[in-house]
């Protein structure tokens, strides 16, 4: 198990937009599992490439499903509303309410290189949008209704 360290906000790289993967490797691979295995030990649901300073577009997000990583990401279609509480392993100690699509469809590809394409919803919608704005160097303060 390889934890990465994760920025917090202050960190330039947070608001730098990440590149695209244009080879899914060991390297990768690695990236990946490590963010996987760091995402866990800080007791997030989510993980994006840019928080543990690395610019590409990469997530993983586990809502209680096991994890689901995300490899060049785009987000399809999204439809309805919510607003609930959000935080971020980014910006510890810090809370508060987003308004979010209640559902989303994306397409990205596995850290095997399979594309696919998955409708979320509910609490997966919210992490899907929150990671992915990660890779535009877009933190969830940013979106809040509390400027």
């Amino acid at each position: 198990m390889a934890l990465r360290n994760i920025r917090i906000i202050g960190d330039d790289v947070l608001r730098k937009k990440s590149k695209k993967v244009d080879k899914i490797n060991d390297r990768i691979r690695i990236l990946v599992k490590d963010m996987i295995d760091t995402m866990y030990d800080a007791d997030g649901v989510g993980l994006a490439a840019p928080q543990v300073g690395i610019l590409k577009r990469i997530f993983v997000i586990d809502v209680g499903e096991g994890p689901k990583v995300f490899i060049n990401p785009e987000i399809l279609e999204k439809s309805g509303s919510q607003v609930d509480v959000e935080g971020c392993l980014s910006i510890p100690n810090q809370q508060d309410e987003v308004e979010r699509p209640y559902k989303v469809k994306v397409r990205a590809f596995n850290e095997k290189g399979e594309e696919f394409e998955v409708e979320a919803e509910e609490l997966f919608a919210r992490a899907i949008c929150h990671e992915n704005d990660h890779l535009d160097g877009v933190l969830f303060v940013d979106k809040t209704n509390n400027k």
